[in-house]
């Protein structure tokens, strides 16, 4: 099959076929087919060529407004499974980023967390958990909806202990909240959250540091929920103060604490689901949004 996209640049194009033509590599690999192209005029041959002309089309829209990486390739051929062969997009935009999301699940988190006060997420790693919350909750802080972003996390690991760290409790904590600060700089930027960090208008802090407080008009983030017991988790959730969010993320299947402790996480589940304003959201394998292989991964785990 041979066809044309209607491409305005040498830049855009080369954005649209990746380093190396990298992104016809991947569609090529993962539709089963061969790609190749001579400008913006494109030759595609296999069974799944028409696949292919709907991803590069899709791919067209998205290189006007970011650059094109594999997580959109992954993307724009899992939205072809989408009802009706329809390819929506929900987007996150911040001023340094924006995001489109095309899964189901996770166009389904993010409203979720506009229309509720609390909302629950839980699935594999890589299913965009954590990094679409932060993205939310940035988006949020930009448009004034809140005056003060909240990230916290437990500070289990498994086989590890706090006190056989070297360092003061800050230093001892930071190796666990690395993946919200991860987020966070490729959101705002590393010297902008710092200066946010210093006027506390952004906070990252174990879950043990939120005894006692009450957080008005916040955006409060509680990653690897999997790993708080049940008092902790019902600590956390009263800390809501008026104005405020929560979402909460975690992984039922990678739970570290002692065999005799019950997840928090999974209690929370079976207790609150009846009440209002709190939804929800189950990812699976396929929201996994990483190197394809880690779905294979995930997918071999749950088989076990």
């Amino acid at each position: 099959m041979k066809f044309t996209l209607d491409i305005q640049s040498s830049e855009q194009l080369a954005n649209i076929c990746g380093t190396f033509d990298k992104n016809l590599e991947n569609i090529a690999k993962n539709l089963d087919l061969k790609v190749s192209n001579k400008g913006s005029d494109f030759n595609i041959k296999g069974e799944n060529a028409s696949l292919a002309v709907s991803v590069l089309q899709d791919l067209l829209v998205l290189s006007e407004s970011k650059a094109i990486d594999f997580s959109d390739i992954d993307l724009c051929i899992k939205s072809l499974n989408s009802p009706n062969g329809e390819t929506k997009s929900v987007t996150i935009k911040m001023s340094k980023k924006h995001i489109h999301i095309r899964s189901t699940n996770q166009q389904n988190y993010v409203n979720s967390i506009i229309d509720n006060d609390a909302v629950f997420a839980v699935g594999p790693a890589g299913t965009g958990k954590t990094y679409l919350a932060v993205a939310r909750a940035v988006e949020a802080l930009e448009n004034s909806s809140i005056k003060r972003l909240v990230l916290v996390r437990p500070a289990v690991e498994a086989g590890e202990k706090l006190g056989f760290l070297p360092g003061d409790l800050s230093e001892k904590v930071d190796p666990y909240l690395r993946p919200i600060y991860d987020a966070l700089y490729e959101f705002v930027g590393f010297e902008r959250v710092n200066r946010l960090i210093e006027k506390r208008v952004i906070e990252v802090a174990p879950l043990a540091f939120m005894r006692g407080r009450t957080l008005n008009e916040s955006y409060i983030i509680l990653d690897e929920a999997q790993n708080t017991t049940i008092p902790q988790m019902k600590m956390f959730l009263t800390r809501m103060g008026f104005g405020s969010k929560m979402v909460i993320t975690g992984d039922i299947t990678q739970i570290d604490l002692p065999k005799v402790s019950e997840s928090g996480l999974i209690h929370a589940i079976k207790i609150l689901s009846s009440i209002d304003n709190i939804a929800f959201c189950n990812f699976d394998t396929k929201d996994v949004v990483r190197h394809q292989l880690v779905k294979k991964i995930v997918s071999a785990y749950d088989h076990t």
